[in-house]
Formats: C-alpha cells, structure tokens, sequence
C-alpha cells in the first residue's frame, strides 16, 4: 500500500509538472544557443546546465560573461540570484526535511523553481501527506524538467547561431516566470515585495554589470517582510 501510494504520489506530480514542458524546452535551448554566443563550446554548455542547474543564475552569468565582467563579479552575482535556493530550502524543510539524507539530497540538486512552486502548492494544500509522498510528488514535479533541461541545453548549444531571431525563443523567459509567480501571489506582503522588485530593478537599470537585480531582490524581500510584520502587528492589535 505505501509503495502504490508513493507512486500515485510521484505521477500526480509529474501530471503537475508537466505544464512546464512548454516552457523548458525554448527556454533550454535559448541558453544552449546564448552560451556558444558568449565562447563556450558544447560540453561546456551542457556541464553548466547540469553542474549550476538554474536558469535565472545561468544566464546572468551569461549576460556578464558577455559583456566581460571580472569573473569576481560573474560569481558574486550568481550566486546571489541563486540565494533564493536558500529561502526554498528553509521552506521545504518543515514537509521533507524528516526523510533520509539521499533523498533529500536528490530533493535539494532539482529544487529549481519549477519543483518548488508545484512542491510547496501541493505541500500547503494536502497537509496529509507522508513525507514519502512528499518526496515522491517533488521528484515527479520535476522529471519532466531537468532531463530537458539537459538535453535542449545540449540541442541550443548545437545548433547555436543557426536558430533565426524570428524563432523568438526569449519569449520562454518571462512566460515562464510569470506562470511561477502568479501563483505565489497569495498575500499582500507577496504583492508588496513584487512590486517594490520590480519598481527598483527598473530604477536600478543603469547599475553596472546587471547588480541593480540584486538590489531590486533584496529591496523586494525586505519591502515583503515588512509588510507581512506589519499585518501581524495590525492582526494582534485588532
């Protein structure tokens, strides 16, 4: 019964996952074709895919490969769009945090951003769960996402410059964020943080080698806390 339940679990979150496929694939293969553009070679491309596994980070180190940034920078600013990671983990932790360590390894190399949002909408919503049933629902969130990840990453690298601007492939790229975050957008304080983010990210457009992102990132984050301090403050007080 605990292993039929397991895979009930790991196809439901395939079945979720899936919707994503649409995105993936232009998405992975845009960075495939932006990472010969920017000097690597296929291999090169595709260990970046599979060692970083990160969209968002993939191609802002991308965007400042390109435009010769210090590799200090190139790093720095990586990592600190990779920070989010960080945030979904402590989320995480309180649904699947109790199971054994492979596991939650494995949990942790495809926690993206895909996984996460499917993983922690189904986690929110079915408190009854097993943390088996968790771990099996994230896997299957997403299978249908990293081994295309991999493999149009492989595909864009391949073709490279041959691909035609009228294809538009960037047009992935926002699709893909905007069916994340709609969903998130539970609370005012998600509202909030949104706004502020975007607000200063288009202020902070002119910052050099695209750190004005980090900026709007940790404004957003710190514009969200507030807010949500503040609603608990008004809550008691009422």
């Amino acid at each position: 019964m605990t292993s039929s339940r397991r895979k009930s679990a790991y196809l439901s979150g395939l079945y979720d996952g899936s919707p994503f496929i649409l995105v993936i694939v232009p998405f992975a293969t845009l960075f495939g074709v932006l990472a010969t553009e920017a000097g690597l070679n296929v291999l090169e491309a595709l260990a970046f895919s599979v060692v970083v596994i990160a969209g968002a980070a993939q191609f802002t180190a991308l965007q400042l490969m390109v435009e010769d940034a210090p590799t200090v920078i190139v790093l720095i600013s990586a990592l600190a769009v990779n920070l989010r990671m960080a945030m979904y983990s402590a989320s995480l932790t309180p649904y699947i945090g109790a199971a054994p360590l492979w596991q939650r390894a494995i949990c942790a190399y495809v926690t993206v951003d895909q996984s996460y949002v499917v993983g922690i909408t189904k986690f929110e919503r079915a408190p009854e769960m097993t943390v088996p049933q968790r771990v099996a629902y994230f896997i299957g969130a997403v299978t249908p996402v990293v081994p295309l990840w991999y493999a149009f990453t492989f595909v864009g690298a391949l073709i490279g410059t041959r691909v035609p601007e009228s294809w538009a492939l960037d047009f992935a790229i926002p699709i893909c964020f905007l069916a994340m975050i709609a969903p998130m957008f539970r609370t005012a304080a998600h509202v909030v943080a949104a706004l502020v983010a975007v607000v200063v990210a288009l202020l902070a457009a002119g910052v050099p080698y695209s750190l004005g992102l980090i900026v709007a990132g940790v404004a957003g984050m710190m514009a969200g806390a507030q807010t949500e301090l503040w609603l608990e403050r008004r809550g008691a007080a009422a």
